[in-house]
C-alpha cells in the first residue's frame, strides 16, 4: 500500500474533538500522532521566549526555519524546551493564531509536516491536513459541533483555559475569534476539503465519536489495501 494511502487527516476548528479523536485513532491502529497545531504553538513559544515581536513576519520565519522539534507523543519540545504544558494556554492560544497566518512560517511547518509523512502510517490533525497538507491522504475528517458546544468543551479543558478566562461567553468569544482567524487567512484557511467526510460530533460522547471515525477509517484502509491487492 502506498504511503499516502496510509495517511489519516483529521481537520477542523477548535474544541470539535480532533485531539481526542486522533490520539485514540493512532493507538489502535498503531499509527504516529502529530498535531500540526503544537507546532504553531511551539514556534509562537519560542519567538516569544526570544524576545521578537511575532508582527515582525520574517523574524518569526527565521524563527520557524531554525525550530528543531522533538515530537513524542503528546510531549512537545522545541530547541532542547520542553513546551508540553507551556504552549497550552489562552495566550499561546492568541499567539499561536498570528503565526499561523504568516504565509512564509505556514511554507516552512508544511514542508516539516510532510516530510513526517514520508513514512506513512500517521495521524496527523490541524486545519490544512487534508486540504494542503495531505491532499492525497487515504481518508480525510473533517470533525465540528456547534459554537456551543466548542465552547462548552473549551471551558472545561484547564489545559486552554486560566482562572481568569473560564466563562463560557469569554471562552466562547475567543473560540469566534480563532474560527474568524482560521477561516480567512491568506495561506491554508480552515475549509472542508470536497472528499472529506464531516462529522458532527455535537452532544455524541467522544467515545461513540472515536468508533464512528474508527470504523470508517479502518473501512477505507482496508477498501485501499483490496485495491492494491487486485
Amino acid at each position: 500500500m502506498p504511503k499516502n494511502e496510509t495517511i489519516i487527516a483529521i481537520d477542523g476548528p477548535s474544541g470539535a474533538g480532533k485531539g481526542t479523536v486522533a490520539r485514540a485513532l493512532a493507538h489502535e491502529l498503531g499509527y504516529r500522532h502529530v498535531d500540526t497545531g503544537a507546532m504553531y504553538r511551539a514556534v509562537a513559544w519560542l519567538a516569544n521566549h526570544n524576545g521578537i515581536d511575532l508582527a515582525d513576519e520574517s523574524a518569526v520565519e527565521t524563527v520557524a526555519r531554525s525550530a528543531e522539534f522533538d515530537l513524542d507523543g503528546d510531549r512537545m519540545v522545541v530547541n532542547g524546551h520542553d513546551v508540553t504544558e507551556l504552549i497550552r494556554t489562552p495566550e499561546t492560544d492568541v499567539a499561536a493564531a498570528l503565526v499561523a497566518r504568516i504565509p512564509a512560517v505556514r511554507q516552512v511547518l508544511v514542508g516539516r509536516q510532510r516530510a513526517i509523512g514520508e513514512a506513512g502510517q500517521l495521524v496527523m490533525e490541524g486545519r490544512d491536513i487534508g486540504t494542503v497538507v495531505f491532499p492525497e491522504a487515504a481518508v480525510k475528517i473533517y470533525l465540528d459541533a456547534t459554537p456551543s458546544e466548542r465552547a462548552r468543551r473549551r471551558a472545561a479543558d484547564r489545559a486552554h483555559t486560566s482562572s481568569r478566562n473560564t466563562d463560557l461567553v469569554g471562552v466562547a468569544s475567543a473560540l469566534e475569534a480563532r474560527d474568524a482567524s482560521d477561516r480567512t487567512r491568506e495561506v491554508s484557511p480552515l475549509k472542508l476539503a470536497l472528499d472529506a467526510e464531516l462529522i458532527d460530533t455535537t452532544g455524541i460522547p467522544i467515545d461513540d465519536v472515536v468508533k464512528r471515525v474508527l470504523s470508517l477509517v479502518r473501512f477505507k484502509l482496508d477498501a485501499s489495501m483490496s485495491k492494491d491487492e487486485r
